[in-house]
């Protein structure tokens, strides 16, 4: 029952290759979270809050690893909004009381009754699956302990007040022995809930960007200090190196943000090239990229400056037509709605697997990546989409990723569904998914994976945002529901996403009014 209970996959603090704070760094923070968690007569929900890359998920990692191992954690959620379970705001409450049911023999006793009986309540609203699949459950078991969501603001919520937080105000107070511990960014609506009227008397909020520049400095020099120690003993003990000279500027650019240090580090982590040649290049960067008068993105520079000094030196003996092959390949990998493998993205931008891998083998230093083609490549922080993006931060036209862009991806996918075909999985006419029993195995021999299930399932999440080259659109829309629409519908069912169908035509139909208000759309067909 619990193992077929609706939730994200991978939101777990012990999931993927999550890190957490170097030994001796961000003491003073951890130890007050610390605190925080043992005093039950302390607020019963803490929010650590601070800008992109001052270190918020490496805090949150660290504290999930702390209250784990003395037995106090009930369950973890990380937040990724480039990964779409992770950002679905519908699926937090459910995914922490899979969790806590099984951390919590009590907890168990009293959930496995309420899915047996009402399992649609996965699908309530926020306030219904807050007190049915958390108040309860906890408050029948009197459960003393810690929860932990990361990234907040990484999850859609279009809301002027966070959701999820207006439904925590209603419902903290009849937890007494259960801690929230909350990490977001300072994003409007987020502020709004925490300075709602229920929950501002509630919550200590710690803001991480507020911390004394020379604190968080130190801690940003010894983490430098001994990555690159580390680095040059495996290099054969660079003698000297890094000089103090470069490591003031490191840190000077860094400038309290810990996103700077560590991706200075990946980036010099390079498997066949010297890390003191690495080193120059980023000391001959320019101390930032962006123009004058721009204020509001000044805590970015130094960071814009090293993402830029990569991809220069990625990419700067490139011939020109292959910028193009860049920034497609690249877009893929920011603008996804779940994260792809190098063999699917070289199948669904028409490129060879090889070309792929080895384009993104030069921007290793920036994506968690492997050596197995058909394993999803992961961003090494959130702040790269945000760069990349943004016309005014990534100046460089050769790797700026425009929102054109979503338009290449929603043609690739209804391109890449022209190849869908009529029971493709071979099921036995009149047969149930439920009565075939070797589906999955059918499912994986059929090559539906990768490119092909990503176009099945995202490719209205491109649709929706596309104002370019409209037209073209509207037409790969037309072949494909004339042609593929029923076979797409087969797929979707034995994926277990047929729910799926609904929102993406409702999706459809609304984007369709808003870029062909002249035409008359006739919805009993796909005739317009």
């Amino acid at each position: 029952m619990l193992n077929n209970c609706r939730r994200a996959q991978g939101a777990e603090y012990r999931h993927g290759n999550r890190s957490g704070c170097l030994k001796g760094t961000r003491a003073s923070v951890l130890d007050e979270i610390e605190r925080w968690t043992e005093d039950f007569d302390k607020f019963p929900v803490f929010w650590l809050n601070g800008l992109a890359g001052t270190g918020k998920s490496a805090i949150a990692q660290t504290i999930a690893e702390r209250v784990f191992a003395d037995g106090r954690l009930g369950a973890s959620f990380f937040c990724s909004r480039g990964v779409e379970d992770r950002s679905n705001l519908q699926l937090i409450f459910p995914t922490l009381a899979f969790q806590l049911a099984h951390k919590y023999p009590a907890f168990r006793s009293s959930l496995i009754p309420l899915l047996q009986s009402d399992p649609d309540v996965v699908h309530e609203s926020l306030q219904d699956q807050m007190q049915r699949l958390l108040v309860e459950p906890l408050r029948s078991a009197d459960i003393s302990t810690v929860i932990v969501i990361d990234a907040l603001d990484e999850c859609r919520d279009e809301e002027p007040e966070s959701a999820i937080l207006l439904v925590l105000g209603q419902s903290a107070p009849s937890l007494p022995r259960v801690k929230f511990f909350i990490t977001s960014r300072p994003e409007r609506h987020i502020m709004t809930g925490f300075r709602g009227p229920l929950l501002e008397k509630l919550t200590d909020v710690f803001v991480l960007h507020d911390v004394e520049p020379q604190i968080i400095g130190s801690d940003i020099r010894r983490f430098l200090t001994h990555e690159l120690s580390a680095l040059a003993h495996r290099h054969g003990g660079c003698e000297g190196w890094p000089t103090d000279e470069q490591l003031n500027l490191l840190c000077r650019r860094a400038a309290g943000f810990f996103v700077y240090a560590v991706a200075t580090v990946n980036f010099l982590k390079h498997r066949f090239k010297d890390p003191s040649d690495r080193l120059d290049i980023i000391m001959k960067s320019p101390e930032s990229t962006v123009h004058e008068g721009k204020a509001e993105l000044k805590v970015h520079a130094s960071l814009d400056s090293l993402y830029m000094s990569i991809f220069r030196e990625a990419f700067c003996k490139n011939d020109v037509e292959d910028h193009a092959m860049v920034r497609s390949v690249l877009s893929a990998v920011v603008l996804t709605a779940n994260p792809l493998s190098p063999s699917a993205i070289a199948d669904l931008m028409g490129f060879k697997s090889s070309e792929v891998l080895r384009l993104l083998e030069l921007i290793q230093s920036l994506l968690a990546l492997r050596d197995d083609m058909d394993h999803p490549i992961q961003l090494f922080h959130k702040s790269l989409p945000d760069f990349i993006t943004d016309p005014a931060r990534c100046s460089d036209p050769r790797f700026y990723i425009s929102p054109k862009y979503h338009t290449e991806l929603a043609l690739r996918c209804l391109k890449r569904m022209d190849h869908l075909e009529k029971n493709m999985f071979s099921i036995p006419d009149y047969a149930l998914n439920s009565e075939v029993k070797d589906l999955q195995k059918k499912v994986e021999e059929s090559g539906i994976r990768g490119a092909m299930e990503y176009s099945c399932r995202s490719w209205h999440k491109h649709l929706i945002v596309t104002t370019h080259r409209t037209e073209d659109v509207v037409s790969a829309l037309r072949s494909f529901l004339e042609g593929r629409f029923v076979f797409w519908l087969e797929v979707l069912s034995v994926l277990g996403a047929v729910g799926d169908a609904a929102r993406a035509l409702n999706m459809t139909i609304k984007w369709l009014n808003e870029v062909c208000p002249d035409r008359q759309l006739d919805y009993s067909g796909s005739r317009y």
